[in-house]
């Protein structure tokens, strides 16, 4: 059997009246997985590692590849929520330095077979998420499929280099932003 441990995923950054459309819509036409409060530290160095807690557990997590990247091999620890400071204070021991603390609210909502996200980040706006765990060798296929899907909701997928800038000016004001 094949391990499905590739996250794929196409987003989109929305406005608020967007936002609510699409929560209305999903409400409706998805099936309601969970609505949480996130707090994610992303660490320093060469890989993508963070840890996050959120109103129930923590976890540790590390994201092979590049950021926004449309498919990344993805490696999670779950935690007791207890157990995030722990974490924190593990990392920054090995001398990893947080870079970003990223504060949303999350709501997630099984769809048409994909998972969906939409996100109101503090500081950072409202993003649409589409997401499905695969393994690589059915990432284009997958691709394809969350594409149809965000054509079919009347989005248009914002490029990497909008995000990549996005998340640059974040990254350096995050800071200002979550006060």
């Amino acid at each position: 059997m094949k391990r499905k441990n590739i996250e794929i995923e196409i987003r989109s950054l929305i406005d608020e009246e967007k936002y609510k459309k699409l929560l209305k819509f999903f409400k409706k036409e998805g099936k309601f997985i969970s609505k949480e409060n996130q707090t994610s530290y992303y660490f320093s160095g060469e890989n993508d590692l963070r840890i996050q807690k959120s109103d129930k557990y923590a976890k540790i997590w590390l994201k092979k590849g590049m950021m926004h990247d449309d498919a990344r091999e993805e490696i999670e620890i779950k935690l007791n929520l207890k157990d995030f400071e722990n974490a924190n204070r593990l990392f920054e021991s090995l001398g990893f330095k947080k870079e970003i603390i990223w504060i949303r609210k999350r709501n997630i909502f099984s769809w048409k077979n994909i998972k969906v996200m939409l996100d109101n980040t503090k500081g950072y706006g409202y993003i649409l998420e589409l997401e499905k765990m695969s393994d690589l060798a059915d990432k284009d296929m997958v691709i394809k499929d969350l594409k149809r899907k965000m054509d079919l909701l009347g989005i248009k997928e914002t490029s990497k280099e909008e995000f990549g800038k996005k998340f640059e000016y974040y990254k350096n004001n995050w800071k200002k932003l979550i006060v």
